[in-house]
């Protein structure tokens, strides 16, 4: 059983950077094998996929970050990282980290191991 915990969120100004990280830990698995993704939740909104990186270490981004944000992954450390890069009002949310085992190689997008998140906060 994998399990993620998430820190490095915080208060930041408009423009300013953020990195946030996910360790998982547990036992019986291999972390290079998983797909793992950063979702976020502001108040009264929908939960949204924010960066997906695969196995392979390819690379997705909402709209809403690209060139902003960067998602990576250090497979001996078993951490997900999440830099933001000037920052917005609108990243203000709730920001968790997602895993799911690929099975032969593909990521299916269905995460089903969560963190319990960390609260990013930007003013303006």
């Amino acid at each position: 059983q994998v399990q993620l915990v998430e820190s490095g969120g915080g208060s930041v100004q408009a423009g300013g950077s953020l990195r946030l990280s996910c360790i998982a830990s547990g036992s019986g698995y291999i972390y290079s094998t998983f797909c793992m993704a950063w979702f976020r939740q502001a108040p009264g909104k929908e939960r949204e996929a924010v960066a997906l990186i695969d196995t392979d270490g390819s690379t997705h981004y909402a709209d809403s970050v690209k060139d902003r944000f960067t998602i990576s992954r250090d497979n001996n450390k078993n951490t997900l990282y999440l830099r933001m890069n000037s920052a917005k009002p609108d990243d203000t949310a709730m920001y968790y980290c997602a895993a799911e085992a690929a099975r032969g190689g593909y990521c299916s997008r269905f995460y089903n191991v969560w963190g319990q998140g960390t609260q990013v906060t930007v003013s303006s």
